[in-house]
C-alpha cells in the first residue's frame, strides 16, 4: 500500500477532470433558483429594482445554508445565515468607505467566521457568508437609512429562501427523517446481498452518521412517529451486526448463509421503498413470509449458536423493521407505539461557548484557521483599496471563498475558483450576446445558471463557479455593471484572491502530517474501548454508544489519511503507515462487530466467562499500541496473547454448543492476528517522521 507522493502535475490535472455525481436533488436547485429569480422579476416589472437585487442577493448568499436534515434544524440553520448575512451587509454599507474601521470589522469577521469551522461545514457557511457579504456590500457604502434597508432586504433575501425550503412542513413533516432512514436500509439490503471483503470499513458509516444526526441530533423533531423511526434506528444497527457476523461465519458450502441473505435483501429494499414513499409496507411484508419460509426450511431440526442464530435472530430483527416501518408510514403518527430512545453521550451536545473555548489555542486547526482567515480577508480588503483595483471587492471574496482549513481544499478551490471565473466570463459574455435585451430574457438565463451553480456544486467545483460567475454577471447587469468592461478587473482579483489564500496557507500551514498519529491513535483507542465493552459484556446501550464513538474515530482517520495524501511533502513512509493502520484498523471493527453479535441475539452464553479476559487483553495490547503510536516508538505484543488464545480455543472445545465455540476459536484467532499485525506495522514504522 505504498504511497505514489505528491506530485503537484497530477493534482492539478485530478481537480481539473475530477467530477462526482451531483448529490443536490433537482427540485432543491429548482427552489433555491426560485427564492433568487422571483424577487428580482418582481422587483423589476413593479418598477423597484433596487429591492429585487437586494433580496435576491440575499437569497443566492445563503444558498448553500439549505442542507438536508429535519424541518425545524434548517430553518434555525437558514434563520443564522440569514441574519449573518443582513448584519455583515448593515456593517459594509455603514462604514465600507472607513479603511481602518472596515480592517477592524474584517479581522473580526474572519476570526470568528473562520473559528466556526468547529461546529462542522453547516455553521461554517454561516461564517463565510457573513465575510462575503462584509467586503461585497462595503463596495458601496451609504447612510444608515439607506443601509438599514440594505441589510433588511438581505436578510428578508435569506428568510425567503428559508421558507422556500421548509415550504412542504405541513404537508411532508417527517420528509428528512424517511429520507435518511430509507437510504440506511437500501445500504443494509447492498450490505446483505454483497458482504464486504476483510480490510474494508464496515459499511454505511456516512449513513448512519448522517441518519443517528437527524433522529437524535440538536432540534430533531418531535412526535409519536419519532418513536417508530428510532426503534427502526436502533434496529438497523443490529440489522448491520449480524449480516457482518453471518458474512464472517459463513463456512458451510451449502450456500444456506447466501439464500438467506438475499431474501433478506429483498425484505430491506422494500421496507426502503416504504419509508420513502410514506406507505405502508405491504411488499415488505411478502418479502418477510417469503423468508420466514426459507428459514423453517433451512433451520428444520438445527440448533447453535453460529449461523444458526444469526438467521434466526436477523429473521425476527426484520419482522419488527416491518412492524415499525408500517407505524412510521404515512399514519405513522397515529400507530406507532411509545419508545425511549436515550441520547447517545456521543451525541449529546457540549457548550457552544465551551467548544469555541477549548480551540483558542495555536494548537487547533481551527484556530489556526481563524487567524488566517482575519489576516487574510483584511489584506485583501486593505490591498484593493490601497490600489483602487476596479471591482476590488472580487478580491477579499475569492481569498475568504477559497481559503480552508486545509491545504488540498484550499489549493483545490482555488485552482476551480479563477478556471471557472475565467470561463464563467467569457461563456457569459457570449449568452448575453445571443440573448434579447430584455430584462425577460436576462432573468431566464440568470435562472438556467443559477439553477446549474446549485445542481453542480457537489459534482465539479469549477462547473459550479462557471455557472456562479454568470449569475453575478446577469445580476450586476441589472445595475447598470457592464460585463465586458468588468471582465479583465475580475479575473485579476479572483486570481490575486486565490493566491493570497494559498500563500497565508503555506506561510503558517495546518499540515496533516503532523496530526495523522493523533488521529491514528485516537481511532486505536476507539477500537480498544469497544472491545472493553464486550468483554464485560456491557449493555446493549452502551456498546451502541461506543460503537458510535468507533464509527466516528474511524471516519476521522479516513478524512486525516485522504487529506495527507493530496498534501505536498508528505513523508512516503509516514503514508504508508497511516494507509496501513487504517486498513489494519477495519479488520479490527469487522472482528470485534462479529463478536458482539454472538451476544446481541439473545442472552450471554455462559462461556463468555471464558472470552471475557481474552478480550480485555487484547484490548490493553491495544490500547498500547494507540499509546505508543503517538511517541513514534514501537511496542512488540508479548507472546502470551496467542498463548491466551490457545489456551481459551482449547477450554471451549469441550463446551456442548459446537457452533459457538467453533465462531469464538476463529474470531479470537482473528483479533489476535489483528492485534499482532498493527503492532508489526507501528514497530516497523516507529522511525516515521511525526
Amino acid at each position: 500500500m505504498m504511497s505514489n507522493g505528491y506530485s503537484l502535475r497530477a493534482s492539478v490535472i485530478d481537480t481539473l477532470i475530477r467530477t462526482k455525481r451531483p448529490d443536490v436533488p433537482m427540485r432543491v436547485a429548482l427552489r433555491n433558483t426560485a427564492a433568487v429569480v422571483l424577487p428580482l422579476a418582481i422587483g423589476i416589472y413593479a418598477g423597484h429594482p433596487q429591492v429585487g437585487i437586494g433580496i435576491a442577493a440575499g437569497a443566492l448568499d445563503t444558498m448553500f445554508s439549505d442542507q438536508p436534515g429535519p424541518y425545524q434544524q434548517r430553518l434555525i440553520r437558514l434563520f443564522l445565515a440569514a441574519l449573518a448575512a443582513g448584519a455583515a451587509s448593515l456593517v459594509g454599507f455603514l462604514i465600507g468607505d472607513l479603511i481602518l474601521p472596515m480592517s477592524l470589522a474584517c479581522i473580526a469577521c474572519g476570526f470568528f467566521g473562520g473559528l466556526l469551522v468547529v461546529f462542522g461545514p453547516d455553521i461554517a457557511r454561516v461564517g463565510m457568508t457573513s465575510m462575503l457579504l462584509l467586503v461585497i456590500t462595503a463596495a458601496t457604502p451609504t447612510d444608515f437609512a439607506h443601509a438599514l434597508s440594505g441589510g433588511l432586504l438581505i436578510f428578508a433575501g435569506g428568510m425567503l429562501l428559508a421558507m422556500f425550503s421548509i415550504a412542504a412542513w405541513p404537508l411532508q413533516r417527517y420528509r428528512p427523517e424517511r429520507t435518511a432512514l430509507a437510504a440506511v436500509y437500501r445500504g443494509l439490503a447492498d450490505l446483505a446481498r454483497k458482504p464486504q471483503k476483510d480490510g474494508e470499513a464496515p459499511g454505511l458509516s456516512d449513513a448512519m452518521n448522517v441518519l443517528q444526526d437527524t433522529l437524535l441530533g440538536r432540534h430533531h423533531a418531535h412526535g409519536r412517529a419519532m418513536e417508530a423511526f428510532r426503534v427502526l434506528l436502533e434496529l438497523a444497527e443490529r440489522i448491520r451486526l449480524e449480516l457482518i457476523a453471518m458474512a464472517e461465519l459463513e463456512t458451510r458450502r451449502d450456500g444456506m448463509g447466501e439464500m438467506f441473505r438475499n431474501d433478506a435483501a429483498r425484505v430491506l429494499t422494500a421496507v426502503a421503498e416504504a419509508i420513502d414513499a410514506a406507505e405502508p409496507p405491504q411488499r415488505a411484508e411478502r418479502a418477510l413470509a417469503t423468508l420466514q419460509a426459507s428459514e423453517r426450511a433451512l433451520l428444520a431440526g438445527v440448533t447453535g449458536m453460529g449461523l444458526t442464530a444469526h438467521i434466526q435472530a436477523l429473521s425476527g430483527q426484520l419482522a419488527a423493521v416491518v412492524r415499525n416501518a408500517n407505524w412510521a408510514g404515512s399514519r405513522g403518527e397515529e400507530r406507532a407505539q411509545r419508545a425511549e430512545t436515550a441520547l447517545p453521550e456521543t451525541l449529546r451536545s457540549a457548550s457552544a461557548l465551551a467548544t469555541l473555548r477549548a480551540n483558542i489555542t495555536p494548537g487547533s486547526v481551527a484556530f489556526r484557521h481563524a487567524v488566517r482567515c482575519a489576516v487574510v480577508l483584511t489584506l485583501a480588503f486593505v490591498l484593493s483599496r490601497h490600489f483602487d483595483l476596479p471591482h476590488g471587492y472580487w478580491l477579499p471574496m475569492t481569498a475568504a471563498i477559497v481559503l480552508r482549513p486545509d491545504f488540498a481544499a484550499t489549493f483545490n478551490f482555488g485552482l476551480l475558483r479563477v478556471v471557472g471565473t475565467v470561463l464563467g466570463l467569457v461563456l457569459t459574455t457570449l449568452l448575453l450576446r445571443l440573448t434579447p435585451d430584455a430584462a425577460w430574457a436576462h432573468i431566464f438565463l440568470m435562472g438556467v445558471l443559477c439553477v446549474a451553480f446549485r445542481y453542480l456544486a457537489g459534482a465539479h467545483y469549477g462547473i459550479a463557479v462557471t455557472a456562479l460567475t454568470g449569475t453575478v454577471v446577469v445580476l450586476l447587469s441589472f445595475e447598470g455593471v457592464d460585463s465586458n468592461a468588468a471582465m479583465f478587473d475580475r479575473v485579476l482579483n479572483t486570481a490575486l484572491g486565490s493566491g493570497l489564500a494559498l500563500i497565508a496557507y503555506v506561510l503558517w500551514p495546518s499540515w496533516e502530517r503532523h496530526r495523522a498519529r493523533s488521529a491514528l491513535s485516537d481511532m486505536l483507542g476507539a477500537y480498544a474501548d469497544y472491545l472493553d465493552a464486550l468483554a464485560g459484556p456491557a449493555d446493549r446501550g452502551r456498546r451502541h454508544e461506543v460503537r458510535m464513538a468507533t464509527r466516528t474515530a474511524r471516519t476521522n482517520a479516513l478524512a486525516s489519511v485522504e487529506r495527507m495524501r493530496a498534501e505536498p511533502g508528505t513523508p512516503a513512509v509516514l503514508q504508508e503507515l497511516a494507509e496501513t493502520l487504517y486498513a489494519n484498523g477495519n479488520r479490527v471493527a469487522r472482528t470485534a462487530m462479529t463478536l458482539e453479535a454472538l451476544i446481541d441475539a439473545g442472552e450471554v452464553p455462559a462461556e463468555w466467562s471464558h472470552v471475557g479476559p481474552f478480550i480485555r487483553e487484547a484490548s490493553n495490547e491495544l490500547r498500547r499500541q494507540a499509546e505508543a503510536l503517538t511517541r513514534a516508538e514501537g511496542v512488540a505484543v508479548p507472546p502470551t496473547l496467542r498463548e491466551h488464545q490457545r489456551a481459551l480455543f482449547e477450554a471451549l472445545s469441550r463446551v456442548k454448543d459446537r457452533e459457538l465455540a467453533e465462531a469464538v476459536g476463529r474470531l479470537t484467532d482473528r483479533l489476535t492476528d489483528n492485534v499482532d499485525t498493527i503492532a508489526h506495522v507501528v514497530t516497523r514504522r516507529s522511525v516515521a517522521p511525526a
